[in-house]
């Protein structure tokens, strides 16, 4: 049944993102204009309304602004950290296979961070959570490029823990609960996009594990700068994770994968 869900969950998802979908609608309406039939204006100019919406208002900001202000960075790091639990996501595991170097994406900084949390917290132990994301893959996953980058920086082996079979954020958290095997009273901090930390929190709860949120890669802010920055093509790629990650509470909730549709501190 998981392998069920997954693969639908990749294959609704292609059609339905909001780039794609736009541009279907804008194909449907142009082939039949092209055919005569008046209707075709409706999806034409729906399809081309999007793009033009998120070209003049700031959408890719309004969509995720929501998401990664809910569980706010701690103000003051904790004095004592028992592990770091960081999920896949950031890496480009194709990438890394075709050119030998480990391959980061935008989400870079749930790599960096963790880094130097452990610098600054010996006692710690940092555990990696990810597999194959996507359907058509390599041989390489992202726990092994991880391995790869954080040997190359100077992260000693025995601190070090890796998860390889999670495909999604629920393997993650169900997965790394069982290999981590937190003890009562430890303190855990998760490291993921702060887009992606309501999600991750509901689901690792529903799991079991009180875990603190220790979010990073930002991606919104509230000055006109940060919201027009970006250019066209970054504006659509975050407008749509920022969608995905609204429809991904949703269906795991539907699914029982979290106690909330929109977790909370």
């Amino acid at each position: 049944m998981q392998d069920v869900l997954y693969v639908l969950s990749k294959l609704l998802w292609l059609p339905a993102r909001p780039g794609t979908f736009a541009l279907l609608l804008g194909l449907v309406g142009l082939a039949a204009l092209w055919r005569g039939r008046r209707w075709g204006r409706w999806p034409l100019l729906a399809g081309l309304g999007f793009y033009l919406a998120l070209l003049v208002l700031p959408l890719h900001q309004w969509v995720q602004l929501p998401l990664e202000e809910r569980f706010p960075r701690p103000a003051v790091e904790p004095a004592h950290i028992d592990g770091i639990v960081v999920l896949g996501g950031a890496v480009e595991q194709n990438l890394t296979e075709a050119r030998g170097l480990p391959a980061l994406n935008g989400a870079a900084e749930r790599m960096t961070e963790p880094v130097a949390l452990l610098r600054r917290h010996p006692e710690a132990r940092l555990v990696f959570t990810g597999g194959q994301g996507s359907p058509l893959h390599g041989g390489v996953t992202e726990a092994d490029v991880a391995r790869q980058l954080w040997l190359s920086l100077g992260v000693p082996a025995e601190r070090m823990q890796f998860e390889t079979a999670a495909r999604n954020t629920h393997e993650n958290a169900v997965n790394t609960l069982a290999l981590a095997a937190p003890k009562p009273g430890e303190i855990w901090l998760l490291v993921t996009s702060a887009s992606h930390m309501p999600r991750s929190m509901g689901v690792f709860r529903a799991a079991g594990w009180k875990i603190a949120a220790w979010p990073v890669n930002y991606r919104t802010g509230h000055t006109v700068a940060v919201w027009y920055d970006a250019s066209f093509p970054v504006r659509l790629g975050e407008f749509e994770w920022g969608l995905k990650e609204w429809v991904g509470l949703l269906a795991y909730r539907l699914m029982g994968r979290t106690e909330a549709l929109f977790p909370a501190p």
